[in-house]
């Protein structure tokens, strides 16, 4: 029977978590409920604040006194009494949109618990299938308001992901979702995950199967002895693929979270654009996108301790010169570690290698790029290359 993964506990506690950074006296972005609290407890005004998807339908009183000139509130629930005050007293509100299946006002990214809760009923029932089931049916209607939504999500997502990955040296692994659990190219990759985070690095991820499932595993691994990778990749062998069935492929991974609880973090920036690839459950925090293009140029931007390319096709090719082109330019500062893996890939099967090289002959970034043979080298390349 498929067994609905628990959701847990928020804060620093949670498996699987970040360095909190903790909200300052002076920040006007309140996300939580405490945040709100803390503010009227020290006597804080609301005014100029912006309240992003905090429920305060227990707030009422506070709201009908407190001055609000200036604050906006985003997707917070409060009394048609509260919301009437706080408008008068110069406050702009957005109320939350009923009927949807994400919040286009969230303030934190997801959790795999969050996006596949109800897999019990089977993955068309979790929040995850449903956002995408109303992206498949507003994507191409025209209505401006459905795009507006998308909009206002995917920014709020990027906003939560900067406020994650606030001081993190983080380094993106890229690679194809095709690498299939069982394979020795999977546990190559789980290998790198696990190396790269016991290097003190945050791993991010494209979020979804094959190379970037394996990179996320290994960096939940990393806490544990090194056996346990090795029985991990063994459970999921048996469901090599999402296809033919996500819910049984998302299944064997909270089988091996149950198992191994309290893994360590990383990240997975995924996309229903992608609609057919699920996220995977091994990355403790989830900022996933409608918009593709917004994904793709955010994850290779965050990725401030380099990026290293797995064997891959045409979207692996994408990422590839969409990252050496602001190295290239020198557009966000500093050129960052480029490490391609599998010489015979990227010079002979697709051969982007000697292109590369090409573009960064007599650049900055000229020393700032390696092609390595085998995986299990990828990581002191990097290594090298940030020194």
């Amino acid at each position: 029977m498929h067994q609905t993964p628990a959701a847990p506990a928020p804060g620093p506690s949670a498996p699987g978590a970040l360095p909190d950074t903790p909200a300052a006296p002076d920040d006007r972005e309140i996300e939580t409920l405490a945040e709100f609290d803390a503010l009227v407890a020290r006597g804080g005004t609301l005014a100029h604040h912006r309240f992003q998807a905090v429920d305060l339908t227990g707030r009422t009183q506070v709201l009908l006194a407190a001055q609000t000139e200036g604050a906006v509130f985003l997707g917070c629930p409060m009394t048609p009494e509260a919301a009437a005050r706080v408008r008068a007293r110069g406050a702009l509100v957005f109320p939350p949109v009923p009927g949807l299946p994400f919040d286009p006002y969230r303030g934190a990214v997801y959790t795999p618990d969050e996006l596949f809760a109800g897999l019990a009923g089977g993955y068309d029932s979790t929040p995850d299938a449903r956002a995408y089931a109303w992206f498949q049916r507003t994507k191409a209607d025209g209505d401006i308001f459905s795009s507006m939504l998308r909009a206002v999500h995917d920014d709020a997502v990027s906003d939560a992901l900067d406020e994650l990955l606030a001081g993190q040296r983080v380094v993106g692994v890229m690679g194809g979702h095709a690498m299939a659990r069982g394979t020795d190219a999977y546990a190559g990759a789980a290998r790198l995950g696990r190396s790269l985070a016991r290097a003190g690095l945050t791993v991010a991820t494209g979020g979804g199967p094959g190379a970037m499932e394996a990179a996320n595993l290994g960096a939940y691994a990393a806490p544990f002895p090194d056996g346990m990778l090795d029985e991990a990749l063994q459970l999921l062998g048996g469901t090599p693929s999402f296809a033919p069935s996500v819910t049984d492929w998302a299944d064997a991974a909270f089988a091996v979270r149950a198992a191994w609880p309290g893994g360590g973090p990383s990240v997975g920036i995924p996309t229903w654009f992608y609609g057919h690839e699920p996220p995977n459950a091994f990355a403790s925090h989830v900022a996933k996108y409608f918009a593709n293009a917004t994904r793709e140029d955010g994850l290779l931007a965050r990725s401030t301790a380099g990026v290293v390319f797995l064997p891959g096709a045409a979207g692996t090719v994408q990422e590839i010169f969409d990252n050496a082109t602001p190295n290239y330019y020198g557009s966000r500062g500093e050129p960052t570690p480029m490490v391609l893996v599998d010489r015979a890939h990227w010079t002979e099967d697709l051969p982007a290698w000697p292109l590369l090289r090409a573009l960064a002959r007599d650049r900055a970034m000229e020393s700032r790029i390696a092609l390595v043979d085998r995986i299990d080298d990828a990581s002191d390349a990097l290594k090298r290359l940030g020194d």
